[in-house]
C-alpha cells in the first residue's frame, strides 16, 4: 500500500490505483474532507470515518433525491443519478413517506420461503457456468462472474423476453460507459432509457402471464389494494434488474482476487467450506461492490465534525474507507475470512440498505467456493500489476481477471 505525505485528490488516476492509501490518509487528516468532484466541478464533502459514515446513512437531515435538494450546481451538472429517466425516481433516491410504502410493498416479495427457493436455480446455474468457464480458451472470472446474477436474476424476475441480451448491454452501457467521450451522458441516459422500456415489458408481459415471480409480485402489489403508482412499479423493476445483476458480478470478481491474493485464506474457504458465511460478510467488508453510496443531499444548513455543510451540498459516504477504519477493524487490509465483530457499512445502512442483499449473499456463497472446489489450482494469468479496477467512481469493478484453470 502506498503512503501519502499531503493532502490527497478523489477521483483521479492514482485514487482508482490504490483507493486505500487515500482512505487512510483522510480518515487521520482531513476525515470531513471539502472537495470538488472532477465531472461538474461542483463543491462536495466526503466522508471517510466509520462512524461519521454510518451516521450520515440514517440522518433524516439528508436525502438521496439530487432533484429536489441538490445544489443549483449539482443539479447542472449533471450528476444526478438517472436524472431525467424514470431510473432517477427509483426507490434508492426516495424519502419518506413514499419510500416506507414503496419498500414496504417491495420487501413483501423477499418471503423466507421465496429466498429458500432461489437456492436451487442459483445451484443450477454457477453449475452451467462453471461447465462454460472449463470450456473456454481464454478462462475469465468476471465472464463467470457477470453471467451467474444475470442468469439468476433473468430466473428470479421471470424474464419471457427476447431481448435479455440487449438488456445487459443496456447495463454495461449506463455503468461502464467512457467517462471520456464527450456524448457519456447522452449514452448513459439512453441505456437507462432501454432499460425502463425493457422493465415496462416485462410488466406487461407478467399481467398477461403472472407467475410466481418478484415482477409478478410487483404487479401485484400495483394492481392490488395497497397500490404502487404505473411509474413506481416500472422503476422498482428497473432497479431490480440493474442491483441484481452488476453489482454481484463486481463481488464474486473481488472477492476471487482477494482470495488470490490471500492462498492462506484461499485454502482455508476451500478445506472449510463452512467458513462461507463469514467469507461473505469479509468480501463484501474488504472490497465491496461499491467504493461510496449514491450523494446524500443536505436539506438545510448543517455541521459535521466541524465542518459547515450548506443546504444543497452533495455528501459523499465512504463505503469502502468505512469498511477498512482501523479503529473497527484490526488489520483491516488483511483478508480474513473469519473475522466477526463490527458489521460493515458495505450493503448500505438505514433506510437506503440494499433490498437484495439476501441474493446477492447466496449468490457470491455458491459461485466463490464452487469455483475454488471445481478448480483447486487456478491461478492468474497475468502478473498480479496488470490486473486493474475499473475507473468508476461508485462501482469497485474488474473489468476482467483471467486466470489459468
Amino acid at each position: 500500500m502506498g503512503t501519502i505525505s499531503e493532502a490527497p485528490a478523489l477521483f483521479d488516476s492514482a485514487y482508482y490505483r490504490d483507493p486505500y492509501a487515500v482512505y487512510d490518509w483522510l480518515r487521520v487528516h482531513d476525515p470531513v474532507h471539502r472537495f470538488r468532484f472532477p465531472v461538474g466541478d461542483v463543491p462536495m464533502v466526503f466522508l471517510s470515518r466509520y462512524d461519521d459514515v454510518k451516521a450520515l446513512l440514517s440522518d433524516q437531515r439528508f436525502s438521496n433525491d439530487g432533484e429536489a435538494y441538490g445544489s443549483e450546481d449539482f443539479r447542472r451538472s449533471g450528476m444526478i443519478f438517472g436524472a431525467g429517466t424514470l431510473i432517477g425516481r427509483i426507490l434508492t433516491v426516495l424519502d419518506p413517506p413514499d419510500h416506507t410504502r414503496v419498500r414496504r410493498l417491495a420487501m413483501g416479495a423477499f418471503t423466507p420461503r421465496r429466498v429458500a427457493a432461489w437456492k436451487e436455480p442459483v445451484d443450477r446455474i454457477v453449475g452451467e457456468c462453471l461447465a462454460r468457464l472449463e470450456k473456454s480458451d481464454s478462462p475469465d472470472v468476471m465472464d463467470y462472474a457477470g453471467r451467474i446474477p444475470a442468469d439468476v436474476t433473468g430466473e428470479i424476475l421471470g424474464f419471457p423476453l427476447k431481448r435479455f441480451g440487449e438488456m445487459l448491454d443496456a447495463i454495461e452501457r449506463a455503468f461502464h460507459a467512457d467517462p471520456d467521450n464527450p456524448d457519456h451522458e447522452a449514452v448513459v441516459a439512453a441505456a437507462f432509457e432501454e432499460l425502463v422500456d425493457y422493465g415496462r415489458e416485462l410488466i406487461v408481459e407478467k399481467r398477461r402471464n403472472p407467475g410466481d415471480d418478484l415482477t409478478s409480485h410487483f404487479v401485484h402489489a400495483r394492481d392490488g389494494e395497497d397500490q404502487l403508482t404505473e411509474d413506481e412499479l416500472v422503476s422498482l423493476v428497473a432497479v431490480m434488474i440493474m442491483a441484481g445483476i452488476d453489482t454481484t458480478r463486481n463481488l464474486i470478481g473481488s472477492a476471487v482476487l482477494a482470495l488470490l491474493d490471500h492462498p492462506d485464506q484461499l485454502g482455508l474457504l476451500r478445506g472449510h467450506p463452512e467458513h462461507t458465511p463469514t467469507a461473505v460478510e469479509e468480501f463484501l467488508r474488504y472490497d465491496g461492490a461499491f467504493c461510496v453510496g449514491l450523494f446524500r443531499l443536505a436539506k438545510e444548513d448543517l455541521e459535521i465534525g466541524g465542518v459547515t455543510v450548506p443546504a444543497g451540498t452533495p455528501v459523499v459516504a465512504g463505503l469502502q474507507s468505512a469498511n477498512n477504519d482501523p479503529e473497527k477493524y484490526a488489520d483491516p487490509r488483511r483478508l480474513d475470512i473469519t473475522r466477526t465483530g463490527q458489521r460493515h457499512l458495505a450493503l448500505g445502512h438505514g433506510l437506503h440498505n440494499c433490498m437484495g442483499a439476501a441474493l446477492a449473499r447466496m449468490e457470491t456463497g455458491v459461485a466463490v467456493p464452487a469455483l475454488l472446489e471445481r478448480f483447486p489450482r487456478m491461478r492468474l494469468a497475468v502478473p498480479r500489476e496488470k490486473v486493474l479496477f475499473e475507473e468508476n467512481w461508485l462501482l469497485r469493478s474488474l473489468p476482467s481477471l483471467p486466470v489459468t484453470l
